[in-house]
């Protein structure tokens, strides 16, 4: 399709967002939660993300004759999608988000699965980095933080904002056709100018797979996202897919770090969150630390979005040492109450955070000990230990194994956690 006949689509509103509208008592919502879905408001659901993907696609039909070696490569992406124990929704939902905030077709959300398969983490030994493998000198031109203890390419927050912003340059230069800009993600604008010159095209008439002078890769990029695209446009024809998509996922939001703060898992044992989650979504901070700051720049972490009713409280709640005028951690459990949990706790997974010490985790397919123990933070014997269980005994699946201490006086006994 020519790109002078598209249309760059809006944010407008999913049916879903409608029903989560601050106006509309009357269709069932909550002070503190999200309409009809009894969700806190810090969280929605994995079908709603998937509904404003889908209503934010320039191209929302799936052509014939796609890629098969390339719905094969991807094959794998709508199962992450449908898992519980994957990271990947609750980070697709927030690219999604910020793309269709820069009012840019959803097909660019899909970047990230070709990049790095949506892993913050994830490093090439060829010099690429992040969730956008950013190389360090394309992160410099694009303002990316990079010094001692903090590297923005592995930061959700400073590379969706850098690669959005460029995508939206790139958007504008060639006329809208995310096909021509995608290819200049990977190749480069003047190489794509270029290109287009020699063919005797222009952004508005082009073809781009007729382009000349332009890597297989760069070609073979529009390829990819397109395959993308409709596996998950047909993903929607299974039931059970749907249906795994429709459990509570948290709503990440982009979050200023106090000045005060020194490690993420005191930020996120102060705002009621797994240390352990908010050290996976932000790997920028080397160690979980949060380097000594030498300008008033601001430092974001990625982590559920806190509730309405307990905004106000977190607020207050001080994030480093009494040195500095806060609160110590032993305060922190004080914020108690099933109203108080419900409000600051999140759901990533199948893992339940609360202000309340304790956390749990429900044991899934493929879970062992030695990783469970890794994902929270704690040591596996202790973890053993807490739960009694037997080192050669094996896990049982939907068991709920106790992550924290018992707090004082709390006399509840873990769940069995092994068969004989």
């Amino acid at each position: 399709m020519a790109a002078a006949s598209q249309e760059i689509p809006k944010s407008r509103p999913t049916q879903a967002a409608v029903t989560m509208s601050n106006d509309a008592p009357a269709n069932g919502a909550t002070p503190d939660g999200n309409a009809s879905s009894g969700l806190p408001s810090n969280m929605r659901s994995g079908r709603d993300i998937y509904a404003s993907f889908r209503d934010g696609l320039a191209d929302p039909g799936c052509p014939s004759g796609g890629s098969v070696r390339w719905k094969q490569h991807f094959a794998a992406a709508p199962r992450r999608m449908a898992s519980p124990n994957d990271d990947v929704l609750p980070l697709f939902g927030y690219v999604v988000d910020a793309v269709r905030e820069a009012h840019l077709p959803t097909e660019y959300a899909l970047i990230p699965f070709v990049e790095s398969g949506y892993r913050p983490g994830a490093r090439s030994p060829s010099g690429p980095t992040g969730l956008w493998q950013f190389i360090a000198v394309t992160a410099k031109n694009h303002n990316v933080p990079m010094r001692a203890g903090y590297d923005g390419r592995l930061s959700p927050v400073d590379s969706t904002r850098a690669a959005v912003r460029y995508l939206k340059t790139l958007h504008g230069m060639f006329a809208g056709d995310w096909r021509l800009a995608v290819m200049a993600y990977n190749a480069g604008e003047y190489r794509v100018l270029g290109s287009l010159r020699r063919a005797g095209q222009n952004a508005r008439n082009a073809k781009p797979e007729t382009l000349p002078g332009l890597s297989p890769i760069t070609h073979a990029y529009v390829q990819k996202l397109r395959a993308l695209s409709c596996l998950l446009e047909q993903a929607d024809d299974r039931e059970e897919w749907l249906r795994a998509l429709d459990r509570p996922v948290a709503h990440l939001e982009a979050q200023p770090l106090p000045k005060s703060a020194t490690t993420l898992d005191t930020w996120a044992r102060a705002n009621g969150l797994d240390a352990a989650q908010v050290r996976k979504f932000n790997p920028a901070y080397a160690n979980g630390r949060v380097p000594p700051r030498k300008d008033d720049r601001a430092m974001h972490v990625l982590a559920p979005a806190a509730s309405s009713s307990a905004s106000a409280l977190v607020a207050r709640i001080a994030l480093d040492t009494p040195a500095n005028g806060g609160a110590t951690e032993a305060s922190v459990p004080n914020v108690r109450g099933a109203r108080a949990d419900a409000a600051l706790g999140a759901v990533v997974g199948e893992a339940t955070v609360s202000t309340a010490a304790r956390r749990s985790h429900t044991v899934a397919r493929g879970d062992s000990l030695s990783a469970i123990a890794q994902r929270y933070g704690v040591a596996m014997n202790e973890l053993i230990a807490r739960n009694k269980l037997d080192k050669k005994a094996k896990l049982r699946v939907g068991t709920v194994l106790q992550i924290d201490a018992d707090m004082p006086g709390d006399a509840t006994p873990p769940d069995p956690a092994a068969g004989p």
